[in-house]
């Protein structure tokens, strides 16, 4: 086993029992991977007001900050369409509900703003924002969809785009000549090849992750890159650990290694058509392949 999975392995491991990672693996783009207590749509007594059940804090949520919480609840809420279209939020009342102060309230608004799901206007107040002004590709907007009513439009929905860009991106990496990027992805596919011999989801699903995202990056193309994100996001939402492939076994391996090979000889096509191998391995990809023209 060479170094680089050995310490992967190991620190992944670590994180999985909550102790602190030895070695780099601070140094990876990953995101953490998606746990039991996820905080889904709150539920609350049918007696209360819409805003006083809001001011249920989930203890899941501690960890995040006063705002990082008051984000997450008031954006689940929103999502999950607790807080329709055009609801006003006081900040006043948000800040005796969650008992939480008004620069905390202010900024956590100013964040789902920038997300689109919420607008503040002077004389009107801030309303929430229909759907179609929401930016659907923000990851914490991909997750609230993802583990709320939404669930499986949004998995059908990310596997259509990742049905569109990963092929696309496999192709235009070949024409990249980068070996050291190419040999993170070769060291990546031995990482989930010694993960699976193992039994060790989570370090596969990290392994895989990083292979997605860093395949997207190799592209050369900026505005792929930066929905290399989005493929993370798609790899979290489905389960925990999550993965590319539905049931990781050899022929999920052989298909990323088909892909490594292919961008070594610089043969696009043959990446391209590895890529759509992979993806059609996930049952939720397999429902949006497009079918055969009837001629």
């Amino acid at each position: 086993m060479s170094t680089l999975a050995h310490t992967m392995m190991t620190a992944a491991r670590a994180a999985e029992a909550g102790l602190p990672a030895p070695g780099g693996l601070d140094r990876y783009p990953y995101g953490e991977a998606p746990t039991a207590d996820r905080v889904g749509p709150p539920a609350w007594d049918a007696g209360e007001t819409e805003l006083g059940r809001m001011g249920r804090r989930s203890t899941s949520n501690r960890g995040r900050g006063l705002h990082g919480q008051l984000v997450q609840q008031l954006g689940q809420m929103i999502v999950s369409g607790d807080l329709g279209a055009d609801r006003p939020l006081v900040p006043e009342e948000i800040g005796q509900r969650f008992e939480v102060s008004r620069t905390v309230v202010r900024e956590s608004l100013r964040v789902l703003e920038a997300k689109g799901l919420v607008s503040a206007r002077p004389n009107v107040g801030t309303r929430v924002r229909p759907v179609s002004d929401w930016n659907l590709l923000d990851p914490d907007i991909i997750e609230w969809r993802a583990f709320g009513p939404q669930r499986d439009d949004q998995r059908r929905e990310l596997a259509e785009l990742r049905w569109t860009i990963e092929p696309l991106a496999a192709r235009l990496a070949a024409g990249h000549g980068r070996e050291d990027a190419q040999q993170r992805l070769a060291d990546m596919v031995e990482i989930m090849g010694h993960a699976l011999a193992q039994g060790d989801a989570l370090t596969f699903s990290r392994a895989d992750t990083e292979f997605h995202s860093l395949l997207i990056q190799l592209a050369g193309n900026r505005m792929l890159e930066h929905l290399s994100g989005i493929v993370s996001a798609a790899l979290q939402v489905s389960g925990a650990p999550a993965i590319s492939c539905d049931r990781p076994g050899d022929s999920c391996l052989a298909h990323h290694a088909h892909i490594v090979e292919a961008l070594a000889t610089g043969d696009g096509p043959a990446a391209e058509a590895a890529m759509r191998q992979l993806l059609t391995i996930q049952p939720d990809v397999e429902r949006v392949v497009p079918a055969p023209r009837e001629h």
